[in-house]
């Protein structure tokens, strides 16, 4: 029977086809394999990973009743996987040529994988998915099954795995079948829609930042990140602030980041967005498929209240939007209406990403397996904040992705840490928090930052 899209993948799939040479939405892995591995093996685990997940061989034509999904037979989706020599000096440039691909999702599945031979018993795959197929969340199972069906396939035998319960392609009509219809005002999606427009009403059309130039007509999404620490001592401070007012981690970094943007922006009212998993069942956790959904989170920063009245007033308002968080991202866009732009994302322009969940490891018999970090060197919106918290003995990770369309303010370079730019101030900021925002002081910033 005809699969339509989830409501996820239905503004994806319009990002495509209005721009199907655009990567801005692919997703690369790259894994570094060095000792002797057996390719012939790894290629029959990778194709028994793509058939065990729908979504990996799922591409999106069209006809009058819209965009649809196909799963097509393995063969005709898995990739070859036959390595390619690569000089090592080069692969940097190699690997953002591999991410640079471009999927049109009606004509093909989006999906590409290539195995790049760097030296003797030396490899890297790099794997690259539209977001429209996966998100962040599916490298857990993807690395798993990648795990089990290679320990297999090296002793000769097929994976022994218990059949997935449910494929993506159920999950799209349970979901329908479950949120309702907008027609009826006492479904899920109904009440969802309804608190949204609440929530949101007369929120901004852009966040308006200190910059030396106009906004561009048109994105480029090009972008750089600066990665910085917070040591563990810090980490479990900015922990004990959060218990002692009843909230999250996440709650505490989000209400630092509104206090800086309040001060950057010279507004009170900020808005930031984040993703959440979307995975509301157990039986989604096993699946590789595009689940995820961002919620836009708005804050009233009062200058001269305390930082205890706004984590409090950021509890309240997180708790409530994660508690209709079924509304996709993208029909919100469309119930709400904002003035549209191509210069900027539509309803928030600076996001949040707290990172807390299991990473998946790729440990392969015979092979020592690495995690390669590059730069994409692309950037979906003007600010992006993302604060990994790998556990307690580990401190958090703050990665600050901004886009070259951002004023200086917010750069990337290494001389911002000796200059007033927002990721040395937000670094600050978090550092303050246990120190002196106690539940009477407020949130004062320094002046070299104001401007």
């Amino acid at each position: 029977s005809r699969v339509p899209l989830s409501l996820a993948q239905q503004r994806m799939w319009f990002l495509n086809q209005l721009d199907p040479n655009s990567p801005v939405d692919n997703i690369p892995v790259a894994v570094r394999l060095e000792g002797a591995l057996d390719v012939e093996a790894f290629r029959a685990a990778v194709t028994d990973v793509f058939s065990r997940h729908e979504a990996l061989r799922t591409m999106y034509p069209t006809d009058a009743d819209g965009p649809y999904q196909v799963v097509v037979p393995t063969a005709e989706a898995v990739p070859a996987l036959v390595p390619v020599k690569v000089d090592p000096e080069s692969l940097d440039q190699v690997l953002l040529d591999c991410v640079r691909i471009a999927f049109d999702v009606t004509k093909r599945v989006p999906v590409e994988a290539t195995l790049l031979e760097i030296g003797p018993e030396q490899y890297v795959l790099i794997t690259v998915v539209h977001h429209i197929s996966s998100d962040g969340w599916s490298m857990m199972p993807f690395t798993r099954d990648v795990i089990t069906a290679y320990s297999a396939r090296i002793a000769g035998n097929a994976p022994d795995w218990e059949p997935l319960a449910v494929q993506y392609a159920d999950y799209v009509l349970w979901q329908r079948d479950v949120l309702g219809s907008e027609d009826d005002p006492t479904s899920i999606i109904s009440e969802q829609v309804s608190h949204w427009e609440t929530a949101l009403r007369g929120i901004p059309d852009q966040l308006e930042l200190p910059s030396f130039r106009p906004r561009p007509t048109q994105q480029s999404y090009r972008g750089d990140k600066l990665r910085f620490s917070i040591e563990p001592e810090l980490r479990g401070s900015l922990l004990e602030v959060a218990r002692a007012h009843n909230a999250s981690l996440f709650m505490v970094v989000h209400s630092a980041l509104a206090v800086l943007l309040a001060k950057l922006s010279g507004t009170t009212d900020i808005v930031v967005g984040t993703p959440i998993a979307g995975r509301g069942e157990e039986l989604l956790d096993d699946l590789v498929g595009m689940f995820v959904n961002t919620l836009v989170l708005r804050t009233e920063v009062d200058e001269d209240g305390s930082f205890a009245d706004l984590l409090k007033q950021a509890r309240s308002q997180d708790l409530a939007a994660f508690s209709n968080g079924d509304l996709p991202f993208e029909r919100l866009v469309e119930v709400l209406n904002p003035t549209r732009s191509t210069g900027r994302n539509p309803l928030f322009q600076v996001g949040l990403t707290f990172q807390n969940h299991e990473q998946g490891r790729l440990d392969l018999p015979g092979l020592t397996v690495s995690v390669i970090e590059f730069e994409t060197q692309m950037s979906k919106i003007d600010l992006q904040v993302t604060v990994v918290d790998p556990g307690p003995s580990t401190g958090l990770i703050v990665v600050w992705t901004s886009s070259s369309n951002t004023p200086p303010i917010f750069s990337t370079s290494e001389s911002s840490r000796s200059s007033p730019s927002a990721s040395f101030e937000y670094s600050k900021l978090l550092r303050r928090i246990p120190q002196s925002w106690s539940a009477q002081s407020t949130y004062s910033m320094p002046a070299s930052v104001r401007g």
